[in-house]
C-alpha cells in the first residue's frame, strides 16, 4: 500500500524498502524485478524505476551480524561491502571461514 502527501513531501534518500528474502532465488527474482539504476546498486540496494530505494537482504544476515565473533562479524562485514546484490553462498563462505 501507498500513501501519497502530494508536491510537499517526496521520497528521498532517507525512506527505503526492505525485501527480506530466504534464499538466493527469491534475492535474484526481486533484484531482476527491481532494480533499474545500475549505478545505485550496492550493498544490497537497488533504486527502481521510479527512483524508490529498495533493500533486498537475506533473512540470515541479522543473525550474522549479531554473532558474538567479531571476527566472523568482520568477515562477513568485508564480504558484503564489495557486492551490489548479496550473494547468499559468499555470505556464508565469509561467516564460516576459519
Amino acid at each position: 500500500m501507498a500513501i501519497s502527501a502530494g508536491p510537499l513531501f517526496k521520497f528521498n534518500e532517507s525512506i527505503s524498502f526492505i525485501v527480506n528474502c530466504d534464499t538466493q532465488e527469491e534475492i535474484n527474482h526481486y533484484w531482476e524485478q527491481l532494480s533499474a539504476v545500475p549505478e545505485a546498486e550496492q550493498c544490497g540496494w537497488l533504486k527502481d524505476q521510479y527512483g524508490l530505494s529498495w533493500q533486498v537482504v537475506p533473512t540470515v544476515l541479522d543473525e550474522m551480524m549479531q554473532d558474538e565473533d567479531p571476527e566472523k562479524v568482520a568477515r562477513i562485514t568485508e564480504a558484503f561491502l564489495k557486492m551490489k546484490k548479496f550473494d547468499l553462498a559468499a555470505l556464508h563462505a565469509a561467516y564460516n571461514k576459519k
